[in-house]
């Protein structure tokens, strides 16, 4: 099988490279350097997207359209938005909302936050990834993610998108990163490791980014051992 894997920011690709050695070979082609690895009878090409719901989601594009692959995976660093999200907790995104996107003055059907292919605000993460990555690692939790072109920091506008969304963590490309798959039908699964809790900054962020992204790695192993 062949999957594709999107990785926003550069300590995130630093965890990746350490957690899974030097790659076969790497390919550069339309502004992307794309690592390629074989993980058991799978090809997997991982692509650095840069942050952001645009970023990610060119960045999904590019890797279903050139290389054609037939699952997405993302991991990487939020914010948590509760208490139960303490740092470097390994979480995978079940949904999301795009809480940045807001249709409704001219789609008065719509709320603020729901795209009009959907019931609700949320942007459903596909069901088969989540059961197999909850099968390879039974204590991971899905949650609801609150993602946007924002990093948040202050602790007021956390509690305030947990309030209004029942969201656990946040971030910059889970929205664009299931809305690509959603219209590819590929399935996607985003696994997430918590840097920077309710109460955190961007200081914690600074002080917490890499040893997060390795948690995620690790668990992000455990899942492609059983893809």
């Amino acid at each position: 099988m062949k999957l594709g894997m999107v990785v926003a920011i550069p300590e995130e690709i630093d965890a990746l490279l350490k957690g899974c050695g030097n790659p076969m070979g790497s390919i550069e082609e339309k502004g992307y350097s794309v690592y390629h690895y074989r993980i058991r009878e799978h090809d997997l090409y991982v692509a650095g997207s840069g942050a952001g719901e645009i970023a990610a989601a060119a960045t999904v594009q590019f890797l279903i359209t050139r290389f054609d692959v037939e699952r997405i995976i993302n991991f990487g660093v939020v914010g948590g938005l509760t208490e139960e999200m303490k740092l470097s907790t390994v979480v995978a995104v079940e949904k999301c909302v795009h809480y940045d996107f807001d249709a409704s003055p001219f789609e008065p059907w719509v709320k603020p936050g729901q795209y009009a292919a959907f019931p609700d605000v949320y942007i459903p993460a596909d069901p088969g990834m989540i059961e197999l990555a909850k099968g390879a690692v039974p204590e991971l939790k899905a949650v609801i993610c609150a993602s946007g072109d924002k990093f948040i920091a202050d602790p007021e506008k956390k509690r305030a998108l947990h309030e209004e969304y029942q969201a656990d963590i946040c971030e910059m490309e889970s929205a664009g990163i299931l809305l690509t798959c959603y219209r590819n039908q590929v399935p996607a699964l985003c696994l997430k490791a918590v840097s920077d809790s309710v109460e955190g900054g961007e200081q914690e962020f600074s002080d917490m980014v890499h040893h997060a992204a390795e948690s995620c790695v690790k668990v992000l192993l455990r899942i492609l051992e059983e893809v």
